[in-house]
């Protein structure tokens, strides 16, 4: 169990650094939104292209920052009877959520974009708007996030059985811990 666990720490780490990156996806939409306005307002001057690459940004930090929501315990809960629940039955609640659940749901998005992505690489298709961009740098975000997702999927799950089974601790004192 602890070589699993010292996996979950690099998991861990590698959602963090691409958190880390992410933040900058932020500044450089925040930038191009900013250019867009003020080409349009000063020059006249707008581009597709500027409204497309505003859009593959955001869809950059969504995608890549999900497994990373997932370490930081942020993601949409129910928590009216979850709340009422042992400590160790939301831990098993939580387990099975990932078994039947989120592995599911990962493993068909992955299975399902992939030969959309592949086909979009090949045959350089771009958007149907005047001046767009090529598809498949935003389509390729779609299996990179939900991999990194899945990843994230298996580094929470070890950490709940470990803590089930008396090998490790409760994840969500982790969770507590690096909130910031």
């Amino acid at each position: 169990m602890a070589l699993l666990l010292r996996l979950c720490g690099y998991i861990d780490a590698l959602n963090t650094a691409v958190n880390r990156f992410a933040k900058w996806l932020i500044l450089a939409s925040i930038l191009v939104s900013a250019l867009n306005a003020l080409s349009r307002k000063l020059f006249a001057i707008s581009s597709n292209a500027y409204l497309e690459t505003q859009w593959y940004l955001f869809s950059a930090v969504f995608l890549l920052c999900a497994g990373y929501t997932l370490l930081k315990g942020e993601h949409v809960r129910i928590d009216i009877l979850f709340s009422r629940l042992s400590r160790r039955t939301q831990v098993m609640v939580e387990v099975f959520g990932t078994l039947f659940f989120l592995f599911p749901f990962v493993s068909v998005t992955i299975y399902l974009s992939v030969p959309a992505v592949t086909q979009k690489l090949l045959s350089g298709e771009t958007s149907a708007s005047a001046g767009g961009l090529l598809l498949w740098p935003a389509w390729i975000l779609i299996p990179i996030g939900f991999s990194l997702l899945a990843l994230q999927g298996v580094s929470e799950l070890v950490k709940r059985i470990a803590f089930l089974t008396g090998d490790g601790p409760d994840p969500a004192r982790f969770i507590e811990s690096t909130h910031s």
